[in-house]
């Protein structure tokens, strides 16, 4: 029988996988915190745009408000439930959904950061899978409508990667890789927790930079003060992913063992670096897009700082190792966050760190 599933968080990432799920078929049920988005999506359904090359579409879906999961009870119980809140909703989201699980059903992180441990806590190591979206470029633009900054990956990029904490390839892990492939590219992995790492790095390298300036992508790697700064950023999450033991994969398609030198003013490294990021905006569309923490500051909302940058910060010191530009970086995030200051990339160029 085809599973139950819940995606609890419709925001970018979990509408724009949700919204395909349904699209193919699935009985889907969407949790949200946002009310216009719950009302959008009962009225209006998901609507789903790419900038290239994808139609658009609109699926109708059902959605439920918190105050109405309770109702779940009188229903067959969930069997795969999507967490796709913020990383500081963890634990309290995974709690609500686990009452409603069926006996064999599991959760799965769909998250940025570093999540499957908080999920663990509430469900166990055998309920729990991991799934990494990456460079999905995906955007909440209005109640009930999803955009992504990019056409569909396919072959030049895997967007999904599926695994468990353990590392094991399981029937589960098959399963959530079949579920998320309807949406673009996706693999297994046995490697969860350094493709978490690796995807980790990519975020420090971006989101905060976007949060603090008010840039897009594009305009942030075309500085070469902030294009700099994020190699720092990176080099600083590549040594503490390593000294913790995990085996870190591609990090834009470049060996992290790149990022690293080039963040420590390595001539050749820099070089590689420049051209691979530099290549990324030259493309047609290529960095058109706000990362989730520059989404986050322009909406006014929490970003996922502390559970970002201020995490290479906090690891870094368990293992030995400094992160002097994360560290720099959360701070001023923080001070944008409660809008002490305003976003400036002059921001950066004072810290005087290139």
């Amino acid at each position: 029988m085809a599973p139950r599933i819940a995606v609890v968080g419709a925001g970018a990432v979990g509408g724009y996988v949700g919204a395909h799920l349904a699209k193919a078929g699935y009985d889907v049920t969407f949790i949200d915190m946002w009310p216009d988005n719950v009302e959008a999506m009962r009225n209006k359904g998901i609507h789903v745009t790419h900038l290239k090359n994808v139609p658009e579409f609109t699926v109708p879906v059902r959605a439920m408000h918190l105050t109405e999961v309770q109702g779940l009870i009188k229903e067959a119980p969930i069997d795969i439930a999507f967490v796709c809140v913020k990383s500081y909703d963890t634990a309290w989201a995974t709690a609500l959904i686990k009452q409603y699980l069926a006996p064999k059903g599991y959760v799965v992180s769909l998250q940025n950061c570093i999540n499957e441990p908080v999920v663990v806590s509430v469900v166990g190591e055998d309920r729990t899978v991991g799934s990494i979206a990456s460079s999905i470029t995906v955007e909440l633009t209005a109640p009930g409508q999803v955009f992504r900054a990019a056409g569909k990956s396919g072959e030049s990029h895997t967007v999904f990667r599926v695994g468990q904490p353990d590392g094991k390839i399981s029937d589960r892990v098959k399963q959530v890789c079949e579920l998320v492939a309807l949406s673009d590219s996706a693999k297994v992995t046995d490697n969860l927790m350094g493709e978490r790492w690796s995807k980790l790095t990519i975020n420090v390298m971006g989101n905060g930079l976007s949060a603090c300036t008010g840039l897009k992508s594009r305009d942030v790697l075309a500085d070469e003060t902030l294009r700099h700064f994020a190699a720092k950023l990176g080099s600083e999450s590549v040594r503490v992913g390593k000294a913790k033991g995990l085996q870190l994969e591609e990090i834009f398609h470049l060996d992290p063992d790149v990022i690293a030198l080039a963040g420590t003013g390595d001539h050749n490294a820099i070089k590689v670096y420049d051209e691979n990021r530099l290549a990324s905006i030259a493309k047609p569309g290529g960095g058109e897009h706000r990362p989730s923490m520059g989404q986050d500051i322009v909406k006014g909302r929490r970003t996922e700082i502390e559970f970002m940058n201020g995490l290479i910060v906090a690891e870094g010191k368990k293992v030995g190792i400094d992160a002097p530009a994360n560290a720099a970086l959360t701070e001023i995030v923080k001070k944008v966050e409660r809008k002490e200051i305003k976003p400036d990339r002059a921001h950066i160029a004072r810290l005087n760190m290139v």
